[in-house]
């Protein structure tokens, strides 16, 4: 066995059960912000996914994934009757309102002829639908669907018309890993199409956190449809034009300080008597930095030529205070002095937002990439920089 071996205990198919809930969530409230539906959204309350639209029916959505096999929707199937038992069960308790929308979203699909396929929107049957479930709650002998059998059994007709007629059995609906190409299609019209994927990765990243947040406090307030609308409004800004997305969790990263203690930005802080607090700011700058502008250009958000323009942008600024500072030390200046005319520029460096389009104004990104340009020693603070750590460039080019 390996590392990637799933065993009998493992809990791999109940995660991306969870998980596909949430999208299943995700690209309901997408469709209703589209449509221009208000609504409060709960999980894991009367049922997986309750949307209540205020003043209108819930819908209550039951989530039902099988990742390796699909298979049909039969009359005896568990998936079904479980999810009949609950609603009967809430219903029966006054726990689910009698108008409430039932709907039963699975990757299974609906045998031919069967009571999910006369339970769906199209062609609905829910007389034959009933019929067919009661037959099968009387004649089967499955043990684990008995508790079922048994108190749709105790329905009047009526009562079991009443109840089937709110439900409706959304099969054969997209696995969660085909429900991403569904979500990509439901925001194609807040945002361009080369920066679908990007858009979608990030909403995913703040449901996911908004989700969490909801289920860990049994108590919380219903995530409400403006916090959708918000978050969309917030992404499309991010990726105008004149603006590229700052990612929180990049923000909101631990960085190792030692990993960087013999890097070259952080031996030219040194080497002008930077602090050890200004050390640990400015390598979480380079880390931010670093890891930003990586994403950018992975997800392809940069213009073409774009980063070198802006570094060589950085660098004709940088140029500017440096000649300045060594115009006026002079050409025999005291270390002292050198020290402090350099630990002047760094704090210009610090004080200092050049934008890399201009409504990118997060200082890490001016910061982080004079540190990168530092490291590389294109830029420096000391004036001898260039010539005491050379060395240190030449032997990271060199290698073992």
């Amino acid at each position: 066995m390996t590392a990637g071996d799933q065993t009998s205990f493992s809990a791999a198919d109940p995660a991306l059960g969870y998980l596909y809930q949430c999208r299943v969530a995700l690209l309901s409230a997408l469709r209703f912000v589209r449509a221009g539906d208000e609504f409060l959204l709960y999980l894991e309350t009367l049922d997986d996914v309750v949307f209540d639209h205020q003043g209108a029916p819930l819908e209550l959505l039951q989530t039902k994934h099988h990742q390796k096999h699909a298979g049909n929707l039969t009359d005896a199937s568990p998936d079904l009757w479980k999810t009949l038992r609950i609603w009967c069960e809430g219903t029966a308790s006054g726990q689910i309102a009698s108008t409430a929308h039932l709907y039963l979203v699975t990757t299974s699909t609906a045998g031919n002829g069967s009571a999910a396929e006369y339970l769906r929107n199209e062609h609905r049957d829910v007389q034959r639908a009933a019929e067919r479930l009661r037959t099968t709650a009387q004649t089967s002998t499955s043990q684990e669907n008995e508790p079922a059998y048994a108190i749709f059994r105790s329905l009047s007709n009526d009562e079991q018309l009443l109840l089937l007629d709110r439900i409706t059995i959304v099969d054969a609906f997209p696995n969660i890993i085909d429900l991403e190409a569904d979500l990509r299609k439901e925001v194609r019209w807040a945002i361009s199409r080369q920066h679908v994927e990007p858009f979608v990765r990030r909403l995913e990243g703040w449901w996911l956190g908004r989700a969490v947040r909801h289920l860990a406090n049994r108590n919380s307030e219903a995530v409400l449809c403006e916090e959708f609308e918000s978050q969309m409004d917030d992404l499309r800004e991010q990726f105008k034009l004149d603006a590229l997305p700052i990612d929180d969790d990049i923000l909101a990263a631990q960085v190792d300080a030692s990993v960087y203690k013999d890097a070259v930005f952080v031996r030219q802080l040194h080497l002008i008597g930077i602090g050890a607090q200004r050390i640990l700011a400015a390598v979480r700058e380079y880390f931010r930095a670093f890891e930003q502008r990586s994403r950018w250009v992975r997800e392809d958000l940069l213009l073409i030529g774009e980063l070198d323009k802006y570094e060589r942008r950085l660098c004709e600024e940088w140029e500017l205070v440096f000649a300045r500072m060594t115009d006026e030390l002079g050409t025999f200046a005291a270390e002292a002095l050198q020290r402090n005319a350099a630990r002047e520029i760094y704090k210009w460096v610090e004080d200092t937002v050049i934008p890399i389009r201009a409504n990118v104004t997060e200082p890490f990104v001016t910061r982080g990439s004079y540190h990168i340009l530092s490291d590389r020693l294109r830029v420096g603070w000391h004036p001898e920089f260039m010539n005491r750590l050379r060395h240190l460039l030449e032997a990271r080019t060199d290698g073992p």
